[in-house]
């Protein structure tokens, strides 16, 4: 029995049907995220007023607990957020262009948990590991993982939308059960990353921002530039070739950028799952089928769904704080299971 994925970017928009409202909409979308930040601040185990988050960020007195909070802890983490929402969801977009696999992501592939297992074999073998080097194991293993999938997924018959996924789904498994050997064996390094290896914004501040952000920098702007090209390889490989398009020099090119981005957000955040699933798709269907609006909607939307999953996170055991990959396996999960179901035909 044979699986055919069925082309992810085979609806009209749905929602901006008229591309006069994409860039508003878009405007209005930054609004709402700069807001949902706002009010994400003065939300965790103590609520602060907004009139606190106000003045710590335009007259800030580091004398002032609050202020010193908003400042140290929850603007940071914030930022982070929106940083590994943004990564993770345009990396996703990238993929189902690319593979026209609607359940293309980089958690469902492999890449997520390649990256983490590097970082966590980099934090067993080594005593005080450098916030760069946290960066560089990342992308080493997110782009070893990558490599590896593909590889497996080509063989007998070329990758398949089916075959990537089985072949993502068991070095998921077989890295993640590595990693996890290393953790029970390794208690201090248990210590120092158990809340990180299940998707955690906990703990982030800006010198560890500074040295990610660069990378998802770079796979964001990147995705802008080949998005008309994405675009074109999502109808079709003998579409793309029949104007002109070289695949496999963008191909590459994309591969690399999602390297980057989803290698700096588990740097950043750990193996966080579902955002490249479930955010591309709610972009195709507010935006359509072109790839020059789908990767900044999908960026603005993965911020805006790890924001409100990282505030469920923080207030919904108060005090207790629960890793936001948890928060975000409850969304991913079902629709998972939705696109398995509608978007593969058998």
């Amino acid at each position: 029995m044979s699986v055919q994925a069925r082309p992810v970017t085979s609806s009209p928009s749905r929602i901006l049907g008229s591309r006069a409202l994409l860039l508003p909409g878009l405007l209005v979308g930054t609004l709402l995220l700069i807001a949902l930040l706002l009010w994400s601040i003065t939300l965790g185990a103590a609520e602060i007023t907004p009139q606190v988050v106000y003045t710590a960020l335009f007259n800030y007195d580091p004398t002032q607990y609050d202020q010193l909070i908003i400042q140290t802890v929850r603007l940071p983490r914030v930022v982070a957020g929106v940083i590994v929402g943004a990564a993770l969801a345009v990396a996703g977009a990238l993929m189902q262009g690319l593979t026209r696999n609607p359940l293309a992501d980089s958690g469902l592939l492999g890449i997520n948990a390649g990256a983490a297992f590097a970082v966590v074999l980099l934090v067993t073998l080594t005593t005080a590991p450098s916030l760069t080097s946290y960066a560089i194991a990342a992308l080493i293993g997110a782009g070893l993982a990558a490599a590896f999938v593909y590889g497996i997924g080509a063989l007998s018959g070329g990758a398949t939308p089916l075959r990537l996924t089985l072949a993502g789904v068991i070095l998921t498994a077989f890295v993640t059960s590595l990693t996890t050997a290393i953790l029970i064996q390794d208690q201090e390094t248990l210590e120092q990353i158990r809340f990180w290896t299940a998707g955690s914004l906990g703990g982030r501040d800006f010198p560890i921002i500074a040295q990610t952000a660069p990378l998802i920098g770079v796979g964001l702007v990147g995705a802008l530039l080949i998005s008309p090209q994405i675009t074109t390889i999502s109808l079709g490989d003998d579409v793309a070739k029949g104007l002109g398009q070289n695949t496999l020099i963008v191909r590459s090119f994309a591969a690399v950028l999602v390297v980057l981005l989803a290698g700096g957000a588990v740097a950043l955040a750990g193996p966080i799952g579902f955002v490249g699933l479930v955010i591309p798709h709610v972009a195709r269907f507010i935006a359509g089928v072109d790839y020059r609006w789908i990767i900044p909607y999908s960026a603005l939307l993965g911020g805006m769904l790890v924001t409100l999953a990282d505030v469920a996170a923080r207030v919904a055991l108060r005090p207790l704080e629960l890793p936001v990959g948890v928060m975000l396996a409850l969304v991913g999960a079902p629709f998972f299971i939705y696109l398995a179901r509608w978007k593969v035909r058998r």
